[in-house]
């Protein structure tokens, strides 16, 4: 089933899920906007994104997958927890949400064939959004290079973090230039993403995605390295700048990688490291070991963990972690067991993205741009779809004569 045969709803419907994994806090927008509206818009538009999504697979249609099935096993957990009455209606709602959300993946997932086709609705979504801060820094610099944040870029339109702007930039960037290297798109297309993508990507200062871009690449391009010149002749040239930049360059990328901090807030993280010994000392009882304390908005004694893994074992227990790093350890051996091609490589750039930007950043267990992200991976890992049986042509019946019709010789 190829790209040209998939129905527009279903990149419409890609787009409400981006929508709705933005988020509703972040930094003070240029109009400003009240939360709820927020929440309402995205919550709007998951249900959108789910009921698009049935529209278009009335039937109920899926593929089979063990990135799905895994998600689907994480709601036991999250609910289980959630339905606790000390948890709070906050965490059952968070729980419906996740649900509603492995829920239109299910019936998207009938499109998944192993071909480039979701990573193209990824790259333009992501881009819509990198446009609105783009359209943000233009409109009000010093909105969208607020002083609260270090000067970082933020979304001044819509309420984005650094991380999150990083994020997004990072992922499109790596996917974009694997698409030029199979093929897949021209130099003018992919700069016309790459390189505003890098601005921002500098703008926002943000490690983590500037390490995941490059170690993701580094993977994906290693993977296609026996196969692929252009891919061979990207590495050389990659490597051949990066020693000219850090020999030229060597004391501002310094600076713009440390961001004016000091030795000790550095070393602890910007602060994290303290959330999380609080969160790793404190009383659990079996209960709370096992299955967690119910969805929450990431954070431990009011500041936020900023680490999957420890938010997953805050919130679904050792049973989320399990299932999360089934997720990762899945995709990561099919990836490897298959051969190298260009989907190959975008799967393993994605993985690797999302297993290194788990380290700092939160959302592995619930609703979040990085299950978007290990879902596209899913449909690049996908077996195709067969090829439907063509229709048996039409025989003309042979006419025959009267007299040959009688079943005795005379």
């Amino acid at each position: 089933m190829g790209a040209d045969r998939t129905p527009k709803a279903v990149g419409a419907a890609w787009g409400l899920l981006v929508l709705n994994t933005l988020g509703s806090a972040g930094a003070r927008t240029v109009v400003p906007l009240p939360r709820s509206l927020i929440q309402m818009v995205t919550m709007g538009a998951l249900a959108a994104a789910f009921a698009l999504a049935l529209t278009v697979n009335l039937r109920l249609r899926v593929r089979p997958s063990a990135y799905l099935f895994l998600l689907t096993l994480l709601l036991v957990p999250s609910l289980v927890s959630s339905a606790d009455p000390e948890s709070g209606f906050g965490a059952l709602f968070r729980c419906a949400r996740l649900a509603l959300f492995v829920g239109t993946l299910w019936l998207l997932s009938r499109w998944w064939d192993g071909g480039p086709t979701f990573v193209r609705h990824h790259i333009r979504m992501y881009f819509l959004v990198l446009g609105s801060v783009a359209a943000g820094l233009v409109v009000s610099p010093g909105a969208a290079l607020p002083e609260l944040y270090g000067g970082r870029l933020v979304g001044a339109l819509w309420p984005l973090t650094p991380p999150q702007i990083g994020q997004y930039a990072a992922v499109i960037i790596g996917l974009t230039v694997l698409l030029l290297l199979g093929g897949r798109t021209d130099r003018r297309g992919a700069a016309l993403v790459v390189v505003p993508s890098l601005v921002l990507l500098a703008l926002t200062h943000t490690r983590t995605a500037t390490l995941g871009l490059i170690a993701g690449l580094v993977l994906a391009i290693g993977s296609l390295f026996l196969t692929s010149a252009a891919a061979r002749r990207f590495f050389g040239w990659t490597v051949l700048c990066a020693a000219v930049a850090a020999v030229g360059f060597g004391s501002a990328l310094q600076a713009w990688f440390l961001r004016g901090q000091s030795q000790e807030n550095f070393t602890s993280l910007t602060g994290r490291a303290k959330v999380w010994d609080a969160l790793l000392a404190a009383d659990r009882t079996a209960s709370e070991l096992l299955l967690g304390t119910g969805l929450g908005d990431k954070s431990f004694g009011g500041l936020p963990i900023d680490n999957s893994w420890l938010a997953v074992y805050h919130e679904q227990g050792l049973t989320g972690v399990a299932l999360v790093a089934a997720v990762l350890v899945v995709l990561g051996g099919v990836a490897l067991l298959r051969p190298p091609s260009l989907s190959r490589a975008c799967a393993i750039f994605l993985i690797s993205y999302c297993a290194i930007a788990s380290y700092t950043e939160a959302g592995l267990g619930d609703a979040s741009p990085y299950l978007l992200h290990l879902a596209v991976a899913a449909s690049l890992l996908a077996a195709p779809a067969p090829a439907a049986p063509l229709p048996a042509p039409d025989v003309p019946r042979r006419r025959v004569p009267r007299w040959a019709r009688t079943s005795e010789v005379i």
